[in-house]
């Protein structure tokens, strides 16, 4: 059905999303598709796209037997494997065992009815395709990325897991485990077995024993009984080992070397984005291709130790190597001994290789998101330019003859979908472009500049540009006799700017501006969706969104007639070319929107002689019937008078005769809808169209089988879902019908269509992100028609006014004699016996009437809410009449004030509004919003009693920061606060906070006390302390001897020492701990108590032969300064040690702490 094809891209992060057979068909998988590529050693054609996965396709391989090579088998993200005839491009059979994404697949090279197929889970499944049957294995619970048959041993599958492990699995005996083969460090994306066995297949060493196998116990199969299998692995750690089978160790380990491209800085990242790729050719055993950091393909040689093992692909001349990285590999030996390689990359590029020669023998193009935009050059014959939602464009010279799809990719300051294209009609290689986020930009395709992007941009996207001659003020400064060319942009806000080229960074103009002037318009313009430039610059048409299009003279913009036969959105307009056409064709304009009539108008009079007055046209010359849904796209032939092509969203392009209002040809090679189209400027018979499924196809009009566009199952299936859709919805008003058909006409597209496969898609997973409404034609109505849907499924606001919303809701009939009786009320004339505005049978007019009528509709209404018990709208009927006092009564009786009626409450005056104040207060105490009620005290100026609430409900906290804030500090409202503070927190448990409130109430002492209640040794400390800071010296002394006690019972010292030596009253206790001290060092020298856990002096170690009392001299004297000149008389530090509370007699049961204080006692004695 077509000539050739650019295909989406291949899908990313798949072990195997591509196979080739030995007839040499390539099968790729993208999207949820996948295509069917002839290939040879000097070009490829797309023959076929099979269609029949929900999910994303995850993996391709054909039967490798010599009578089943037709045969192919696929896997997706949907857990469905497919079995395919490529013979005749139908299914045969569907296999949905899997419940979890299907990761691995492959056809077994040795048996034929084969197919084994792994999953995210870790579930293996073996179908053969013969019976039908099905087997699943569960040897490891680990996540699958890859998976391979071996060629030598039909029942040997090996299986590579995301942790780096790869096992080796017997499906002759239910899946068996034969080894485990441990040495990679990160995931394992790729496994080929070698196509040769025994020891001598390639030249190897064994690997030191950090690469090791696990045997498994119950093979039956030794060693040396097995021949030597050798296996291949790729993995994420940036190596490729070669095992063998017979031993389940490795014997090779080849590290992948960094190959910094000339001109390129090191990109930090490259590494960590590896895919590892393995094959291993079949004609060449000693040899293995991998893929690198960058997208380079090496050939190792296995018989080689050196550094220099590898050889590097394409490496005759620049440009050959894919530039990102390489996802999949297949080869293919020809019939003539040729051997072909075929990669698939992230650069959305497939290109095929000689194995022999390791050149690139040719490269196709594919696309990654919808196809929005061609363009041929009208300058440059046959350039096509093509924009594209992955945020590339590209430039197809279609008439090479070297290579049939030699394309120039620019992506450099894009950085969104590129929505519409346009050559300028007189330079060669100037090209601008629209994108998604309302950016419009020229490149020169002919050189290596990036773009000049205009400084005006849109606020939506950019779905139309055209060339056209220059308007005000642009024009202003053209040269005389120079023909200028202004660049124009609509986008999806509505608006058209007109852009100097020469000056992109200046401003660009709003021809609205000059539409206004010029036509003396003073209402709202509707907003544009589309222009085209008559092709000799005298006139243009603009489509609106009401469906309206005004046709302007330049170059003041004139309004010389508006067509008014579409009723819905105008998605596209073009003007017969002039070029090879007879002159009664020149006026003539084709226009299509989103309803699926084609119309085309004759403008040739209005154009020859135009009118004084705009005219009105409702009449097309011709109508074009045959599409089933909105029309996105057209073109006239330029070879032959009154032929157009039209594309549509029922997924065909459709070739008409104008003059005869025929359908001449149908194509329906697309999945999905279409979205452009351009007639080939060199070959009448050629046609490119472009569309959804991320596909470019050139076809011919001759060859078609059918005429007319299908009229069946699509279009039904589209219709019943949009029953579907209004039974389960409420019916909206009449007015809003023709927006919700075109909200259902947009929206109810089939469910499988997917949008652009973008590059900031995971690398741990191949699903590209969701489709989203952006990729739609117009985003004016398209996000009307989304908001709308949001609201419907949203509950509807209760109306204030029901009764007259009912009424407004009767049968046409009725509302037509409403206009009428309303109209005879108003002027006077005789109206209909007893008809009152607002009241009996005419109580909903009362809103069209006086005052009066008004009022009496209130009331009625007002009736009605209370039935309902909606007071909260009688409320606001109250308001709204002048009945403040009313409104704010009823809503204070039934506990509903709110903020709003509050706010309003002043307009009574200040009694009211103190009143109100005071009852609001009242009903937030009771819905327990107490510090809004204190709040609202505030205002009447009622600190107290706010204070009071507060301190009610134990808001301690914020009752104390309100009193700080507002009234004097000497207050005895804020000691008492904080005393009723503590006292709450102490009674639950919160001590330090307690303590806290007593000092800020200046009760220190209580303070101090509170903290010594928790009786640990910190808190003692810190009471200590706090009571001598606050001069509490009695206090202070008593806990700092009850710390220094259960520090001494601890045999902390030290401590015990410095919090005595904080209190200078108690230096008889520092001697008689110093005492203490002495004896337990004395007694742990004698091995009479532990020695563990003791924190001491240095002066207590036993350093001498003197008596201890000798050392407790010196010690006193040296280290607490006692001595016969101090201030203190020694008489009187006597009569303090006798003192001293004497320890409880020493008897069997007293606690050994106890028994080392008697002796300490009396030896300060």
């Amino acid at each position: 059905m077509h000539e050739r094809l650019l295909p989406a891209s291949p899908n990313w992060y798949c072990s195997r999303c591509c196979d080739v057979n030995s007839s040499g068909l390539l099968g790729v998988g993208a999207k949820n598709l996948l295509y069917l590529i002839d290939v040879s050693a000097s070009t490829c054609r797309v023959v076929g796209v099979l269609v029949g996965h929900k999910g994303l396709v995850s993996g391709v391989s054909f039967c490798q037997d010599a009578t089943q090579t037709h045969l192919c088998a696929t896997s997706s993200g949907d857990g469905v494997v497919l079995f395919w005839d490529t013979n005749t491009q139908t299914l045969i059979r569907e296999d949905a065992h899997h419940q979890n994404p299907i990761s691995a697949l492959h056809w077994s090279p040795l048996d034929k009815n084969l197919v084994v197929s792994g999953d995210e889970k870790g579930i293996v499944v073996c179908h053969w395709y013969n019976t039908g049957d099905t087997a699943s294995f569960f040897p490891e619970p680990r996540s699958i990325i890859c998976l391979t048959c071996s060629p030598h041993t039909w029942s040997t599958v090996a299986v590579g897991y995301k942790d780096g492990m790869i096992v080796l699995i017997d499906v002759s005996k239910k899946g068996e485990v034969t080894h485990r083969l441990r040495g990679h460090d990160d995931d394992i994306q790729s496994l080929a077995w070698s196509p040769l066995t025994g020891k001598d297949a390639f030249y190897c060493r064994a690997e030191p024993s950090d690469c090791s196998g696990e045997l498994g116990a119950s093979n039956g199969v030794s060693a040396g009984e097995e021949k030597a299998c050798y296996l291949a692995s790729g993995s994420k750690d940036q190596t490729v080992r070669i095992w063998s089978t017979a031993t389940g160790k490795g014997v090779s380990t080849l590290k992948l070397p960094y190959l910094k491209r000339r001109g390129s800085a090191v990109d930090p990242t490259l590494k960590e984005r590896l895919w590892l790729n393995v094959h291993w050719p079949k004609g060449q055993p000693t040899q293995l291709v991998s893929t690198c950091f960058s997208g380079e393909l090496l050939m190792w040689d296995l018989t080689k130790t050196g550094k220099q093992k590898w050889t590097l692909f394409g490496s005759s001349s620049e440009g050959q190597n894919h530039s990102r990285i390489v996802f999949n590999t297949a080869s293919v030996t020809l019939r003539d001994g040729s051997e072909l390689l075929l990669s698939t990359s992230l650069d959305r590029e497939v290109k095929c290789w000689n194995l022999a020669s390791l050149n690139c023998c040719w490269t196709l193009p594919t696309l990654g998101g919808f196809v929005y935009s061609l363009a041929f050059s009208p300058v440059g014959t046959g350039y096509l330019a093509l924009g594209v939602g992955d945020n590339m464009i590209r430039v197809w010279n279609t008439l090479s003859t070297q290579n049939h799809y030699d394309t120039r990719c620019f992506w450099q300051g894009i950085k969104s979908k590129v929505t519409s294209l346009a050559w300028h009609p007189k330079r060669e290689g100037t090209l601008s472009f629209g994108t998604d986020d309302g950016k419009v930009g020229i490149y020169d395709v002919f050189s290596n500049k990036p773009p000049q992007i205009s400084s005006s941009y849109h606020k939506k996207t950019v779905y139309s540009l055209a060339w056209g001659p220059s308007l005000p003020p642009v024009s202003f400064g053209s040269a005389e006799g120079k023909p200028s060319y202004s660049l124009y942009s609509c986008a999806g806000e509505g608006i058209i700017l007109q852009h100097d080229p020469y000056k992109l960074g200046g401003d660009a103009s709003d021809i609205n501006d000059l539409i206004r002037e010029t036509n003396n318009i003073k209402h709202k313009l509707s907003p544009h969706t589309d222009l085209s430039w008559k092709p000799d610059g005298k006139v243009v048409a603009i489509g609106n969104e009401d469906g309206c299009i005004d046709v302007y003279q330049a170059p003041t913009l004139k309004l010389l007639c508006s067509i008014q036969q579409h009723h819905k959105i105008i998605n596209v307009l073009r003007w017969h070319p002039e070029h090879n056409a007879p002159p009664d064709l020149h006026g003539l304009l084709a226009s299509g929107s989103s309803n699926a009539i084609v119309y085309v108008h004759d403008l040739h009079s209005v154009i020859e002689n135009p009118p004084e007055s705009p005219l009105v046209m409702t009449e097309p010359y011709r109508r074009l019937c045959g599409h089933t849904s909105k029309i996105t796209g057209m073109s006239w032939s330029p070879h032959h008078g009154g032929k157009l092509v039209t594309v549509s969203y029922d997924g065909t392009a459709q070739v008409w005769d104008v003059q005869q209002e025929a359908a001449v040809s149908n194509y329906r090679g697309h999945v999905g809808y279409l979205l452009c189209v351009e007639w080939s400027p060199v070959d009448p018979d050629v046609i490119w169209t472009g569309g959804k499924d991320f596909t470019v196809q050139e076809w011919r009009v001759s060859k078609q089988e059918f005429t007319k566009p299908p009229k069946g199952k699509k279009m039904m299936d589209l219709k019943e879902k949009a029953k579907q859709k209004k039974k389960t919805k409420k019916p909206t008003p009449e007015v809003n019908s023709e927006a919700v058909a075109d909200a259902a006409s947009i929206g109810q597209e089939p469910s499988d269509e997917d949008e652009e496969q973008v590059e900031v898609i995971s690398a741990s997973s191949p699903v590209p992100p969701t489709a989203s409404l952006a990729s739609q034609r117009k985003p004016s109505t398209v996000m009307k028609c989304k908001a709308d849907s949001n609201l419907q499924k949203k509950k509807k606001a209760r109306s204030l006014l029901p009764i007259s919303t009912a009424l407004d809701h009767r049968p046409k009939e009725e509302l037509l004699q409403d206009c009428l009786t309303l109209a005879a009320v108003a002027h006077g004339s005789v109206s209909p016996a007893g008809c009152v505005p607002g009241q009996g049978e005419h109580i909903h007019l009362g809103l069209f009437s006086d005052r009066t009528a008004l009022h009496r509709l209130f009331d009625a209404e007002e009736e009605s809410h209370v039935k309902a018990g909606h007071f909260e709208s009688v409320v606001y009927l109250r308001l709204w009449s002048g009945d403040l006092e009313g409104a704010l009564e009823l809503a204070a009786e039934r506990g509903e004030l709110n903020d709003h009626l509050l706010s309003v409450a002043p307009m009574g005056g200040f009694k009211v509004w103190h009143s109100i104040v005071e009852r609001y207060v009242k009903q937030l105490c009771l819905q327990e919003q107490y510090l809004k009620a204190a709040s609202h005290l505030l205002s009447i100026n009622k600190l107290y009693e706010a204070v009071d609430l507060l301190r009610s409900h134990k808001l301690y906290r914020e009752a104390i920061a309100l009193v700080k804030a507002r009234l004097p500090v000497e207050d005895p409202v804020l000691k008492e606060l904080y005393t009723c503070w503590a006292s709450m927190l102490e009674k639950d448990g919160h001590f330090s906070a307690a303590a806290k409130c007593y000092i800020a109430a200046g009760a220190s002492f209580d303070a101090a006390k509170v903290i010594a209640r928790k009786n640990d040794i910190s808190s003692l400390r810190t009471a200590a302390a706090l009571a001598s800071v606050s001069g509490e010296d009695t206090l202070a002394q008593s806990l700092a001897l009850r710390c220094a006690k259960d520090l001494a019972s601890m045999r902390d010292w030290i401590a015990a020492q410095d919090v005595l030596a904080s209190q200078e009253s108690l230096l008889v206790h520092r001697l008689h701990l110093s005492i203490t001290e002495l004896l337990y060092a004395a007694l742990t020298e004698t091995g009479f108590v532990p020695e563990s856990g003791v924190i001491g002096h240095a002066w207590a170690s036993p350093a001498s032969e003197k008596h201890i009392l000798e050392r407790v001299q010196d010690i006193w004297f040296e280290q607490f300064g006692v001595s016969k000149g101090s201030r203190r008389d020694l008489e009187e530090l006597l009569q303090e040690l006798k003192g001293v509370e004497s320890p409880t007699r020493v008897t069997a049961n007293l606690p050994l702490s106890q028994v080392r204080l008697n002796p300490s006692t009396a030896s300060s004695r």
